[in-house]
């Protein structure tokens, strides 16, 4: 289930094929879905509820054709690894992965070694793989780290375009939004001729926000389904309510400068407020935006320093508002995806994460003139 589904277009922009970041030529995402036990919480046994994502920026070798790249913080209480040197250097050079918090050094390990089999061990590199987190410990054995170097591998030899699986899969096994169940959500635009006809898409790992905040279209959806009607998981504190993170990637085939690209990664902060997100003190709120634009970047394979200059195409400042709209309305729609894709889970000590019920969404956008 997804929002078009529900006849609940989010913004004016017009969707790509899929609806997906796979809509943006060459993007590919894989998942490896962890899911095993019931019962009381045995750390290093289960309940297991997590998993891996992987998105590959284009169909060759992220390393040996690096794409330019932009980063954005709105809390920092998470992690995305690898953001120093793409701020440094505008480069996006590795796969990007999302995973659970405490799993976040195993997969980055395991990046690193599935570039070494691609290599060669012969070759001699160093790699600052981009890895992900958000916590599932409310449902998942999170100490558990149960994640390991082959799932990683299972989910890039998964990696494909078209149709994105949404909800409770990979990286969003284990994730809560709003007081709902998360996980994994994705949506594109697609730009108008006239502007370029670039794509963009979105693919959020939504894990975080108040019940009460929790927005549609503007229409105050949390407040009504409220914990009285659709329960919160467990009995959290209220200063626990609004615990959680969100990963925002963003990806596009304009031709984008790595300033550009952080100027993206901005707006996704504008889609997640409008959900009703307003990046809480615990919360880890991080962006990336990458554009496939200029792919012919010469990367370090071969460890030579290549020519002197790189002919490089940029967008026009005055062309560039209609992606700031794209990534707007395409990080709200996904989030409103990976809600409504999710399925009720009961993860460790019972706890279970409901999930946001199509039929009274619908009832509640008709009663507020949106349906």
């Amino acid at each position: 289930m997804r929002a078009r589904d529900l006849g609940i277009p989010l913004g004016s922009g017009t969707p790509g094929p899929y609806n997906a970041i796979t809509d943006v030529p060459g993007v590919r995402v894989g998942h490896t879905t962890l899911i095993q036990g019931d019962g009381p919480l045995i750390v290093g046994k289960g309940p297991v509820r997590t998993g891996v994502t992987v998105i590959l920026p284009h169909e060759g070798f992220i390393w040996r054709e690096p794409v330019f790249a932009g980063a954005h913080r709105l809390n920092g209480n998470g992690e995305l690894t690898g953001l120093e040197w793409i701020r440094e250097s505008g480069w996006l050079t590795s796969p990007i992965a999302l995973t659970s918090t405490h799993s976040v050094g195993v997969v980055r390990d395991a990046l690193i070694a599935v570039e070494v089999e691609q290599r060669g061990a012969a070759q001699n590199f160093f790699r600052l793989p981009v890895v992900g987190e958000t916590w599932d410990g409310r449902l998942n054995d999170a100490n558990g780290q149960h994640v390991r170097a082959e799932h990683v591998r299972q989910a890039v030899a998964n990696a494909k375009g078209g149709a994105v699986a949404e909800g409770n899969v990979g990286g969003g096994t284990g994730m809560i939004c709003h007081g709902f169940k998360g996980g994994i959500g994705t949506a594109s635009r697609v730009i108008a001729k006239d502007a370029g006809g670039f794509t963009v898409g979105v693919l959020v790992q939504a894990n975080y926000g108040r019940r009460s905040r929790f927005r549609v279209d503007g229409v105050p959806v949390g407040e009504v389904l409220n914990q009285d009607v659709i329960p919160l998981p467990g009995k959290p504190a209220a200063s626990e309510q609004g615990a959680g993170s969100i990963i925002v990637i963003v990806g596009t085939d304009a031709p984008l400068l790595p300033t550009q690209c952080t100027r993206l990664a901005q707006r996704a902060g504008l889609g997640i407020a409008r959900m009703g997100g307003v990046g809480e003190n615990t919360s880890g709120d991080l962006f990336l935006a990458f554009a496939t634009g200029n792919r012919r970047l010469p990367g370090d394979d071969l460890g030579e320093r290549g020519p002197v200059s790189i002919p490089v195409r940029m967008l026009s400042n005055a062309y560039i508002n209609p992606l700031f709209d794209a990534v707007i309305e395409a990080t709200e729609e996904a989030i409103l995806n990976a809600l409504l894709a999710a399925e009720t889970m009961t993860g460790r000590d019972g706890i279970t994460a409901y999930r946001l019920d199509p039929a009274q969404l619908v009832d509640v956008m008709r009663q507020y003139g949106r349906l």
